[in-house]
């Protein structure tokens, strides 16, 4: 686990950017299970990798016309219960950190895992999802 402290800025990374940051199972399980539209979920991470590509991408796709109804974050090292039961609903994927999945009525429909980020631009990350976006969104 890691101190909050120190995570708090990369949490606000997304959270000032409209993601809802989600901190207990019961939130995860209550915005996955609502079963009504469209969600963005990003496990959030300390690593370069999130800093350099995964958060911008995020950010950037979500300007697209066509966007998820709902985006939201659980961060991996901090949030344990909420990340554990975020990892439930991204099975059968193994648990990645940062990993960014879109779900359309509770149903996982698109994942990006960490080694589909590691290497690739924010730009990149950001047209990927922004193909799921225009299929599901």
């Amino acid at each position: 686990m890691y101190p909050v402290e120190l995570t708090i800025p990369m949490a606000k990374d997304l959270t000032d950017f409209g993601f809802v940051g989600l901190k207990s199972s019961e939130e995860v399980k209550t915005l996955i299970d609502k079963k009504e539209g469209t969600l963005l979920l990003v496990v959030n991470s300390v690593c370069g990798c999130a800093a350099a590509n995964a958060r911008p991408g995020a950010k950037i796709a979500i300007q697209n016309a066509k966007k998820p109804d709902v985006c939201a974050t659980v961060f991996a090292g901090v949030d344990r219960d909420a990340v554990e039961t975020a990892r439930e609903y991204l099975l059968p994927y193994p648990p990645s950190s940062p990993a960014i999945a879109l779900f359309k009525e509770g149903r996982l429909v698109h994942m990006l895992e960490r080694h589909h980020i590691e290497g690739r631009s924010a730009q990149m990350i950001a047209d990927n999802l922004v193909q799921a976006f225009d299929a599901y969104c």
